[in-house]
């Protein structure tokens, strides 16, 4: 889990206006930093079938995220793929 300092900065760095929380770029950040957690995590405990399953399930929702937004804001999307490092 994130802590509410460390998701404070991914809003800051991702957010779009000033009041920003939810926006689909400040949510694909903040599902990109628990999955990069969560993989830590299975490459100690590769038999931890229930966070596999978490992850699994974290990668569906950033995917959906992704293509609304290149569905919607194609320059949005590509600055939000730069950023976070993600490949397309």
């Amino acid at each position: 889990m994130l802590t509410v300092e460390e998701k404070a900065k991914l809003i800051e760095k991702y957010k779009l206006h000033g009041e920003d929380t939810g926006s689909s770029a400040v949510q694909i950040a903040l599902l990109s930093e628990e999955i990069d957690r969560l993989q830590k995590h299975l490459k100690r405990h590769a038999k931890d079938m229930h966070s596999k399953r978490g992850l699994l399930k974290m990668v569906s929702k950033r995917r959906k995220f992704l293509n609304y937004l290149r569905d919607t804001d194609v320059h949005q999307y590509a600055q939000v793929l730069k950023k976070t490092g993600l490949k397309k």
